[in-house]
């Protein structure tokens, strides 16, 4: 996942991967620290990231037939801004189901497990705001 990314990120302008770094940064460091102090349980909100998840898949087989006969480039945009918000709600969810004394928690034996959730969950944020605010390398 990580050679994915690098070659991902080489194709973009170095300020604009740099960009997206930071702006990562500071959405992961934020929804980490609101995960820690809520009250809310975003780990019984199982059914919603589903569905979610779902309405990302379909809108990207959507765009996989249309993008090639003609580029929209809004719609780019809206699944970029959609896959964004729902991995960043997936980083909540993985990090209150990793912190436990939630409704559903993990084991302490699956802590490994837990920890490349959240790595997944962050490179997919990098990738979409990389596909969001970066700029292509001339």
């Amino acid at each position: 996942m990580s050679y994915m990314t690098a070659m991902l990120s080489s194709y973009y302008n170095t300020k604009s991967v740099l960009l997206c770094l930071g702006i990562t940064a500071m959405v992961c460091l934020s929804v980490t620290i609101f995960s820690f102090q809520t009250k809310f349980d975003f780990t019984s909100c199982q059914g919603v990231l589903f569905v979610l998840m779902m309405v990302l898949f379909f809108s990207g087989i959507v765009m996989a037939i249309v993008l090639p006969y003609k580029y929209v480039p809004w719609l780019h945009v809206v699944y970029a801004i959609l896959g964004a918000i729902i991995f960043t709600m997936f980083l909540a969810f993985d990090t209150q189901l990793l912190m436990g004394n939630r409704r559903y928690a993990m084991s302490p034996e699956e802590y490994i497990f837990g920890a490349l959730n959240i790595y997944l969950d962050i490179v997919y944020v990098f990738s979409f705001f990389l596909q969001l605010f970066g700029t292509q390398r001339e």
